[in-house]
């Protein structure tokens, strides 16, 4: 069992990216497909898709590759298990001048920063991705 499924799914992305795999499968869970539903608008994934009936059901992801190199050039949780950090409207600014995209759960669902700056809602921040 593990004992931060984000903070497990992310990492998944990175390594699968830096062996250069075309897909990677992970556990299903809503938080999951809503993030990485959030990376495919954001450009950071292809495409992710639900595979399974209910115990065993997958989340597969196809990695986005430019210019031979893996998208997704780093990422860094912020809010753990152990301790939420949660930021308001106001709060929210650029990630890496502007390179990267900070990721929030907020009421109205897993939303990028400037997503939210724009809707004027704070939320968890999960992790930031550049």
């Amino acid at each position: 069992m593990v004992s931060d499924p984000v903070g497990d799914f992310i990492v998944r992305l990175v390594n699968a990216g830096a062996v250069r795999k075309e897909e990677v499968s992970v556990p299903y869970s809503k938080l999951k497909a809503a993030i990485a539903d959030t990376l495919v608008s954001a450009g950071y994934l292809k495409s992710a898709a639900k595979r399974g009936k209910k115990v065993k059901k997958t989340l597969d992801v196809a990695l986005a590759y430019e210019d031979g190199a893996h998208r997704i050039r780093g990422v860094k949780r912020i809010s753990k298990p152990g301790r939420r950090m949660y930021i308001g409207a106001e709060s929210i600014h650029p990630i890496k001048f502007g390179k990267g995209k900070l990721i929030l759960s907020t009421p109205k669902g897993v939303l990028t920063g400037e997503d939210a700056h724009k809707q004027r809602i704070g939320g968890e921040q999960l992790f930031i991705i550049w």
